[in-house]
């Protein structure tokens, strides 16, 4: 009987997650109630002491602890990439949720974003007009959108979302931002991604945290404009999400004129917008083989503004992304020489790259994917919703079969969860938050929630899913689902 007492209350402290301080009170009553004699209370003291006052801990436990791991070799080596990865960001409420013991008054505090008022107006007016200009079918047809379209978005600066007015672009929040992708997003998957891209990780993002002032006032202006296009070459054969294994490789020289200049050689791919870009923002691992800079021969990554029209890059090729024509190519550079200026943040920007893209990706992947998985999810449960209405089988509409209604609420429930989830997370952004753990996972579950929506949707049509053509709603976005 008394063992099976302390299995249960062991299990029952356990659960509760109980301080240490609680075990050893336990402990001790059980010690009094069966009538220990002071041969066991004496090592209960002596545990107590040791472990429940924290200096003694440290002094006795912890430090001889960790240091004979680490004279063992047993402790983890973290590289300076990874330390830089690992502090970009913020921690939001996802330390609350990782705790275990959530303080769910505290995570309910934080508040959902609004539109502003020029938000909500350029939804209702630019955004609807853009979307009555495109005809998704057509611009597969076409395998491009229509010239109109294009100087539509450049005209009212769909471009510079993110760009503040003070340099030409509309200063949207997060959520602003978010709100008009999610509605393209409904309309033309090639239209969302054509104008969700300069707003995101690339040039424009890059120069307003960490350019200089000449470079802001050069490119931003022209950016939010459209007179400049913008991609950005991350992604490599042999290097996409681990931005740390990029081959492309800049070396400092000095040239004919003794200029410090540096010689990029580059082989991106999977790289959208790349095949029209002006200006090519471009992730390398910079060398100094000669130490001309006196700060060793390894620089480190480094992020670069690259003139389209420089010798030595060829854009010449498209990728097919699954048929959907959004422009999306891979990017060769051979000898193409830039100088030190056209370093994201001059001089000082040399050797920062990874920082920069693990400080821009902590934000960026909150808002872009999520978007589009958004708005692509709000269109699914619009068209399978009203085609079971109008469906009939039977004698009765197919939206009063059970078999159709537990879809349909599936649809509904999944569209309704990551829709909060994805205001909710951008209302962190717009109070200056950087959740880095909170957006990894928002990139990654909208996009599952939206493949396993448009799934559900196609099978509510059956065969008027397959059937390609101008009323055919769900095809198109059903083929940019594996390349989200």
């Amino acid at each position: 009987m008394g063992l099976l007492l302390l299995i249960v209350t062991a299990v029952i402290l356990a659960y509760l997650s109980a301080p240490l301080w609680a075990w050893f009170a336990a402990a001790a009553v059980g010690l009094t109630a069966a009538g220990a004699s002071v041969w066991w209370w004496i090592p209960l003291i002596l545990l107590g002491l040791l472990f429940l006052f924290p200096p003694l801990r440290r002094e006795l436990v912890t430090q001889p602890l960790f240091e004979l791991i680490a004279s063992k070799g047993l402790l983890p080596k973290i590289s300076d990439t990874e330390k830089t990865a690992l502090r970009a960001g913020d921690v939001w409420i996802e330390g609350e949720l990782f705790s275990g013991k959530p303080d769910f008054a505290k995570i309910f505090a934080h508040p959902y974003p609004t539109l502003t008022p020029k938000e909500k107006a350029f939804l209702e007016n630019e955004v609807e007009e853009v979307c009555a200009m495109t005809s998704d079918w057509e611009v597969f047809q076409d395998r491009d959108l229509p010239e109109s379209v294009w100087a539509y978005l450049k005209e009212k600066r769909f471009f510079g979302m993110i760009i503040p007015e003070e340099h030409g672009g509309l200063g949207f929040s997060a959520y602003g931002h978010s709100c008009v992708i999610e509605k393209l997003a409904t309309h033309s998957q090639v239209l969302a991604i054509t104008v969700m891209v300069p707003n995101s990780l690339g040039p424009a993002e890059l120069l307003l945290h960490y350019g200089t002032p000449k470079q802001q006032q050069y490119f931003l202006p022209r950016l939010a404009d459209g007179r400049e296009i913008p991609c950005f070459a991350l992604t490599e054969p042999e290097a996409g999400s681990d931005a740390a294994s990029i081959r492309s490789e800049g070396v400092l020289f000095k040239d004919e004129n003794g200029e410090i200049k540096i010689r990029l050689n580059f082989e991106k791919r999977y790289i959208t917008l790349s095949a029209i870009a002006t200006v090519i923002g471009l992730a390398f691992v910079l060398k100094d083989p000669q130490n001309l800079l006196g700060r060793g021969k390894e620089i480190g990554i480094t992020c670069a503004l690259v003139d389209a029209n420089t010798p030595g890059v060829d854009q010449s090729r498209r990728h097919d992304p699954l048929g959907v024509p959004f422009v999306n190519a891979p990017l060769i550079g051979k000898d193409v020489i830039i100088s030190i200026e056209d370093v994201i943040g001059g001089e000082a920007g040399l050797g920062e790259g990874w920082r920069m893209l693990m400080e821009s990706l902590a934000v960026g992947r909150g808002i872009s994917l999520p978007s589009t998985s958004t708005g692509g999810s709000k269109l699914a449960s619009y068209v399978a919703s009203t085609y079971a209405v109008v469906r009939y089988q039977f004698g009765l509409s197919i939206a009063k079969f059970e078999g159709i209604a537990e879809v349909l609420g599936r649809i509904g429930a999944r569209t309704y969860m990551l829709d909060a989830a994805k205001t909710f997370t951008l209302g962190a952004i717009n109070s200056g938050a950087k959740p880095a753990v909170a957006n990894a996972i928002m990139k990654y579950e909208a996009t599952e929630i939206f493949r396993a929506n448009i799934l559900d949707a196609m099978d509510i049509q059956g065969g008027a899913a397959i059937i390609r053509g101008p009323r055919n709603l769900l095809a198109h976005p059903y083929f940019g689902t594996p390349v989200a």
